[in-house]
Parts: C-alpha cells; structure tokens; sequence
C-alpha cells in the first residue's frame, strides 16, 4: 500500500504579478483556459476517473455514542453544573483539580484562583489586558476590534459577582478572544474582509455559552480574509504576527487567536477549522487548539463559509483550557440541526498519568514527511507518550492524496458558493482571495459529487483504523513558522507549495469529521514551536485531552518574544 501525498512545487506570486494573475483569471478569454489549468494542477479531473466510489457523504454527522441530552440553552446553570466537573465538587472517586496553566502561560483556572484568593480582581486584570493591548496589538495584530468601555463595563460586574461569592461559572473574569468569524453581540463580523460591516445583535451560540460562565469577552480577533488560506494575511487588518518571531507567520486562517493566546493576552479563544484554520496556527504559535468532530459544536452565528467542513472550536494555552470550552461550548443547539445528535462531552480525567493500554497509530511514510527538525520534535513527543505506558502500532490509510483533492474540491465550492451573496465586493477582495474563489465557483458539479464520494471512502477507511487503534498521531504541520515575505505586503502572497506543507496533515480530517488536536510538542533550536497532532474516534476528545495533559506535565514551554502576564 503506497503513499502517494507528493511536494508541490508551483511559481510563488506576489505583488505585480499576482495582481496580473487574479486580474487574468478574471477575463472572459483567459480566466477559463487558466482555472482548467489551475484544476488540472491540482489533480481535481482524477476525481471524475476513480472508480467503484461509495454513495456521496455530504455531511460527517457520526452517530450519537450515548442518548442524546436535553438541548441546553446559554444560562448559568450549566456552567453551574460544569464548575462542579471541573474544579473541587467533582464526584470523590475523581477528584481532579483544575491545572494550572504550564508556564509561563496562564490558564483560566489561576485567574478564577486569582480572583478566589483575592490577589487581583477582573477589574484589574482588564486594564492590564487593555495597556498590553495597547502595546502589543501594533506588533502583532492579533485583534482587529476591542472595545475597552464593554471590556471595563463586563470586569465590573464579574468582580461584583466575585465580591458576592456568585460567579457564574469557570470563566468569570476570565479574558476571551472570538475569531472575526464569529458574531460578538454589539461587534461587526467582517470575517476578515473590508465590506462586511453588520453590526451583531446577538452571540454565536457558542460565544454566547462561555459568556454564561462568565467569559470576559475581550474583543474580535484577526483572521485571514474569508479563511481562504492557512496563513496570518491580512491586507484590511494587518498581517499576524508570530508572538515566538514577529518576523514569522502565525498560520491561519485563526490567525489572531493564536497569536492572542501566545502572546499571553488571553488564557482562551474561540477559532473555526475547515482546512486546518485551528489547528495550524496553534502549532506554529506553541498553543493548544481542538477542532471537535463535527456537528459537535453550534455553527449558529458563525459565517457561513464552509458548511460542510467548518468546525467551530476552541484554542487555548493548555490542555485544561480547550477541554473546558470544549465542554461549555458543545451539545445540542436547537438553532444548528447538525447538533441534534452531539453529547455534551465527558470531563477528562486530568490526574491521569499512566497511558498503558492506549494504542497510538502511526503510519511512517506519512509522519516523517516533513521537515527533518519537525519530525525530530514530533519524534521525541511520540517517544514521551511510549515512556508513559501507550503503544505505537503501524498502519496504513490510501487514497490520501484523493483525499486531499476531494477536500480542496469542497472547501472551495462551497467557499465560493458563500461568496455569491456578496458578489458585487469581488474588486474589494485580496487578489490571492480571488483566485481561490474563482476556482471554486467555475468547478464543475461533477467535480463537487465526486468528492463527497471520496469523503465517503475515507470516512469508513478512518473509522477501520480507529477500530484498531485509540488515536492516530501526526505532526501538526510538515513545516515550522515561514518567514513573512516583504513581498507579500500588501497584496498578500499565492504560494501552493507553503500551503500544501501547512495543510499535509490536517485537511484529512476536515473532510471526515473526526476530532483532532494541535498541542505543543517541543521547539527547533531556533526556538520555534512544533506541534503534534492527535486524531480520535468521532466524540472521542477525552481521550486527546487526557493524551495531551500526559505531554503537557513532561514538557517545558518557552517564552514567546511577544509576551505578557497579566496575573503578575
């Protein structure tokens, strides 16, 4: 059984010349000869020619694993009940205590100690974010939008629950990012863009659930432009920049909520992956970032970008921050039909140290195509988890590289699809945004069907494997942090083989639904983060976190250049 995922080696455009290119791909004479060119490139015609493909699957909605709780609504009572999992009324035979964050990082768990034992108050710690904000932003662009009388307004009435002894649940006071994807009520949602300017009456479903635990949210982060590519870009709001090297990108597309939770300005933020857009920038800004299986979490008040492929979740500076908005985030949302099945997910078990009996599958061919310091790091993590009891089994998946067209198909089809309601914005747009979306919107149907039968296959393929194995184990990305390139400014940057590298080990499973996390797995000698991959059965996020909070007692995380500490 080969392994048949290749380097891509394209011309890298930018400035005059990518502005030449989109201009062209515009042109009724050379736009279609040049997107027929782009898709043959890509390999997308071998979709039609594969044979004995099952039925298309055009959602990955798995199976509920248990009877499906009452839909829970945003309100206090469930975060009530969720501070009970997670901190010291936990039931006596499991008892686990909140982690505190691996420093130098903070987790939302020390500021509610914080705030618990007096040593500072939401109201402080607010103002320390906004004079943080106010020095740090301009460096790395991590927020495009803070609004510091809502910020101050929502510090108040957090330290007057506190003073009264009634938070409202495991995030009161604590600071939180939302990618610009999501709707933040009194906030536009741009989504990265220049043109989309409404103002949101209400929460996103899940940014309405942590702000019912108390959730201080602190403004919209940055993102690149309609998540079209893996990277921090950004010509209407800055490029992100990496906390580790403010030289280098941050990956994206949630590329401001990586570079908010690095730089230490917040303990959690909310992103959304549909190629990779959680999961990369976390592991090439040395955070923790969970994309859940899908129809897990509500996609309702987010944009509409991807709908089948998008997952909304959460990024965090350790283990116990993304299992908690995991936690307070997913179930059942009357108002997102895809949720109707998802459980409201189990509470890791955070004194767990042992991993005997866990079965990790590897495939070689796949691992270790990457960048040698990469798998090098990913290496010695993989060896952490085998000095702590778990087992390494090989195995093999084909049909990867289909995989890999059949998701660029859907992501840019329905990408494109999204964009027509705003059409008349095309001019307003990055010139790299549009020639993703110029191919998107001139594939054929064929094209589109073919690759839900492809997502169809590897579904069942995955699950097989996941049959014989707990989780599956990659490094996050082939390649660390790139540099930005002068170049890119302002016009942005088309550079497939980058891209291809960002994404080699992540689009698999945005495709299929399955669970995976990004967790920080050492760094170069250079000093830049690496990330390690975890994938897991569908609703089986307990077992990556638990995984995950094993490593994170082991390892050491560094200080990024770009840094603050708003509990000292």
């Amino acid at each position: 059984m080969s392994y048949d995922l290749k380097d891509v080696k394209m011309p890298v455009l930018t400035g005059r010349a990518l502005r030449t290119f989109a201009a062209a791909l515009d042109g009724r004479v050379t736009g279609p000869a040049l997107v027929k060119k782009l898709m043959a490139d890509a390999g997308v015609p071998r979709l039609a020619e594969l044979k004995d493909l099952p039925a298309p699957l055009f959602l990955p909605l798995a199976p509920a694993p248990e009877p499906v709780p009452e839909a829970h609504a945003p309100r206090p009572r469930l975060a009530s009940r969720l501070v009970a999992i997670f901190r010291r009324e936990a039931a006596p035979e499991n008892p686990p205590e909140p982690p505190g964050g691996p420093a130098p990082f903070r987790s939302a768990a020390d500021f509610v100690a914080a705030y618990e034992s007096g040593k500072t108050t939401p109201e402080e710690v607010a103002e320390r974010f906004l004079a943080a904000y106010a020095e740090l932003n301009p460096k790395l662009h991590a927020f495009i939008a803070v609004n510091p009388d809502d910020v101050r307004a929502q510090a108040a009435a957090s330290a007057m629950r506190w003073r009264r002894g009634e938070p409202l649940g495991p995030l009161d006071g604590v600071p939180v990012a939302v990618k610009d994807e999501l709707d933040v009520a009194g906030y536009p949602t741009t989504v990265g863009t220049a043109f989309l300017k409404e103002v949101a009456a209400e929460d996103a479903t899940a940014v309405a659930r942590l702000r019912a635990a108390g959730a201080l949210i602190v403004g919209k982060a940055n993102m690149h432009e309609l998540g079209a590519n893996p990277t921090g870009h950004n010509p209407h709001h800055g490029h992100a920049k990496n906390p580790y090297d403010p030289a280098r990108d941050t990956g994206g597309s949630s590329s401001g909520p990586a570079a908010a939770v690095a730089s230490g300005l917040v303990p959690l933020a909310l992103g959304a992956d549909a190629g990779g857009s959680i999961r990369v920038p976390a592991a090439l800004t040395g955070v923790y970032g969970l994309k859940p299986t899908f129809g897990g979490v509500s996609e309702h008040g987010a944009y509409p970008i991807c709908w089948s492929v998008a997952h909304v979740g959460p990024l965090g500076a350790g283990a116990y921050d993304v299992a908690l908005a995991h936690r307070l985030i997913a179930g059942p949302d009357p108002a997102d039909p895809h949720t109707a099945s998802a459980p409201v997910p189990e509470a890791p078990d955070w004194r767990r140290e042992d991993l005997s009996g866990l079965k990790v599958g590897v495939w070689p061919a796949w691992f270790d195509h990457a960048e040698p310091e990469v798998v090098e790091v990913a290496r010695a993590a993989l060896a952490q988890l085998e000095e702590a009891g778990a087992e390494v089994v090989a195995f093999e998946l084909p049909g990867l590289d289909d995989a890999r067209i059949a998701h660029a198909v859907t992501v840019l089809v329905e990408m494109g699809r999204s964009f027509q309601r705003t059409q008349e914005h095309w001019r307003a747009l990055a010139p790299a945004t549009r020639i993703n979306l110029k191919i998107g919107q001139s594939a054929a149907g064929a094209d589109y069907v073919a690759a839900q039968q492809v997502r169809a296959r590897m579904v069942a393929a995955l699950d097989e494997v996941l049959g014989r194995v707990d989780l599956i184990a990659t490094p996050t990305t082939a390649i660390v942090a790139p540099p930005i390139p002068k170049a890119a400014e302002p016009d942005g940057i088309s550079d497939l083989g980058t891209v291809t590298k960002l994404m080699r080990f992540i689009f698999l499973t945005n495709l299929t639904g399955h669970p995976s996390l990004s967790l920080p797995a050492g760094y170069t000698e250079a000093g830049l983060p690496v990330g390690l991959q975890l994938i897991g059965r569908a609703w089986g996020e307990r077992t990556l976190l638990e995984t995950a909070r094993v490593l994170e007692r082991s390892g050491k995380r560094r200080r990024p250049q770009a840094f603050v500490d708003l509990l000292d």
